[in-house]
């Protein structure tokens, strides 16, 4: 009777340490799936008078907006919610030389901080004169 329980009790902890190594493995794939589903892309390109500086691909979680995703991937300068420089490339006051930017192909009508990028977004900023 005694080896009955003995191997009854051993049984049931080598069920029980399986189980449990399956529900970690199942919880450390469902937290590699949610972070890939919230991993988004953009595309980011950046010109000067027309001519292009760069052109990157860009991830970042959904929720965030432009100027963040900005200030992440490039080398930033802001004024009042406005962008500044990129990459060493300066808006000049005295040209009439500003940054300005479209999102799939609209052109942007507020600062970077209040556009909240979606999946996919093709973000394309222009160091050029204004009139």
């Amino acid at each position: 009777m005694k080896k009955v329980l003995h191997m009854l009790s051993a049984l049931l902890l080598a069920a029980g340490i399986l189980a449990g190594c399956g529900t970690t493995e199942k919880s450390q794939q469902n937290n590699q799936q949610a972070e890939q589903q919230t991993e988004l892309q953009a595309t980011i390109t950046l010109t000067e008078d027309g001519q292009e500086i760069s052109t990157e691909e860009v991830a970042f979680e959904e929720g965030a907006n432009l100027m963040d995703v900005m200030k992440e991937n490039f080398e930033v300068e802001e004024e009042g919610g406005m962008i500044t420089s990129i990459e060493g490339h300066s808006q000049n006051d005295g040209e009439s030389k500003y940054w300005l930017y479209t999102v799939n192909g609209e052109m942007a009508q507020v600062g970077a901080a209040d556009i909240e990028l979606s999946d996919e977004d093709e973000v394309a900023f222009n160091l050029q004169k204004t009139s």
